[in-house]
């Protein structure tokens, strides 16, 4: 092995850095077409959001410098303490942090505001690739696991308390780094069982749900009766009674928690989704509109600046959770599926790159920045297309938005940094 080289850009992966470059610019020109409408100004006006945005992008030149300044192992050696300062960040939001839209989430500082969940994914991947690199750390054993969950859970508990539903659901997608890592399969299609139950429970009821799961089970039991005899309740009745109380507590459970705790806005949302009611002019508005927006740019699409709908500002926050509907009415089918094959180069990138270091640290953090980006862009396409609930996730490198584009700019290249000195002693 060698000694790490001085040079800060010297050995950095090149494809990178140019899939960045071009998603944030033709990010940046697409809210600049979303904003327009309502800001007829000059193209250099800062006052406006495109303005604003540019600032942001400009701003991200000194981060970037900044990220790769640090020597590789300082991201290793000091991932908990900045873990540790992004909680603290979380925490001092709920006295300090500015309300909006009925969530404490951003730090206000005169004209720049601050979003802290952005920034806290990066370092808890940070985190998590450092417990998870440890020698001693065994992933099978049960005590390892509750570790890696408190590390990923606690900020989306933290988030969960200004409100932001959104930015804490991001935090599940950390389950496909620890899949990665050896986790059994088990959490996995718990995970899809619970989603499935959940699904069924708001579509029927909570009690014909229940006891459909407890018939189920008890066609099993009666079947195993038959196969191995009445030895198998005596030696498996706790076992038995253990999955009827698991299952009625997690559907009364849900039940309780879909009618008692989920705003109605929140079951609106869902119930929309599903096709239990149709509200186009109320909670259903902002999907509705972005889908006749996208459906109108057909294959090629209307062209830059020509999309009436996005114009005539049809679709409320164009600019920032709902930017791919833009795309998708001035760039097209087309145009909207080059964007989609960006990302996924950009992923499957990062994953291969990953592979190749032989320091379990660097190859955990880029599955956590692989899996980050993509349940976000996942989520965010979906949501715009209407095929999941309005959730509030940007999408990478084209939402508008300081705080989103640093985030993902540090998530990125934090990797990028320990990309380039993969082969260097340290």
């Amino acid at each position: 092995m060698r000694q790490e080289q001085n040079n800060i850009f010297a050995n950095i992966d090149w494809v990178l850095v140019i899939l960045f470059t071009i998603l944030v610019c033709f990010g940046w020109l697409n809210i600049y077409s979303a904003s327009k409408a309502e800001e007829d100004l000059a193209l250099l006006s800062f006052g406006t959001k495109y303005g604003k945005q540019l600032i942001f992008i400009v701003l991200t030149i000194p981060l970037i410098v900044f990220v790769l300044f640090f020597n590789t192992k300082f991201y290793e050696r000091f991932a908990s303490i900045l873990y540790v300062l992004s909680l603290i960040g979380l925490l001092l939001l709920l006295p300090f942090g500015k309300e909006i839209n009925g969530a404490k989430s951003w730090f206000n500082f005169g004209a720049l505001g601050l979003q802290p969940s952005e920034f806290v994914k990066a370092f808890t991947a940070l985190a998590l690739a450092k417990l998870l690199s440890d020698r001693q750390y065994n992933l099978k054993l049960v005590k390892n696991q509750i570790k890696a969950f408190i590390v990923i859970f606690l900020p989306a508990c933290l988030i969960l308390l200004q409100p932001d539903a959104g930015s804490a659901l991001a935090y599940v997608v950390f389950f496909f780094v620890l899949q990665r890592e050896g986790l059994t399969k088990a959490y996995m299609v718990l995970g899809i069982g619970s989603l499935i139950i959940f699904i069924l429970t708001i579509l029927f009821n909570t009690y014909s749900i229940l006891y459909f799961l407890l018939g189920i089970i008890t066609l099993f039991t009666l079947y195993f009766m038959y196969k191995e005899g009445k030895r198998f309740l005596r030696f498996n009745w706790y076992k038995v009674l253990g999955v009827y109380a698991v299952i009625t507590l997690f559907v009364l459970g849900i039940g309780v928690a879909y009618n008692n705790v989920l705003q109605q806005h929140h079951r609106d949302r869902f119930e929309v989704l599903l096709g239990l009611k149709t509200d186009n002019q109320g909670i259903g508005y902002n999907s509705h509109q972005s889908e006749l927006t996208i459906s109108s740019g057909s294959i090629t699409g209307k062209g830059f600046l020509k999309g009436d709908l996005t114009q005539g500002d049809f679709v409320p926050e164009q600019h920032t959770d709902y930017i791919f509907s833009v795309i998708g009415e001035e760039w097209g089918f087309i145009g909207s599926s080059l964007v989609i094959i960006l990302f996924m180069a950009l992923m499957y990138r990062i994953i291969y790159l990953a592979e190749t270091h032989t320091n379990k640290f660097g190859r955990i953090y880029g599955y956590g920045v692989a899996s980050i980006l993509f349940f976000h862009v996942v989520i965010n396409i979906g949501m715009v297309i209407g095929l999941l609930p309005t959730v509030g996730i940007p999408l990478p490198f084209f939402s508008y938005g300081g705080s989103s584009l640093w985030g993902f700019t540090i998530l990125l290249f934090i990797f990028i940094r320990l990309d380039a000195h993969k082969n260097y002693d340290f």
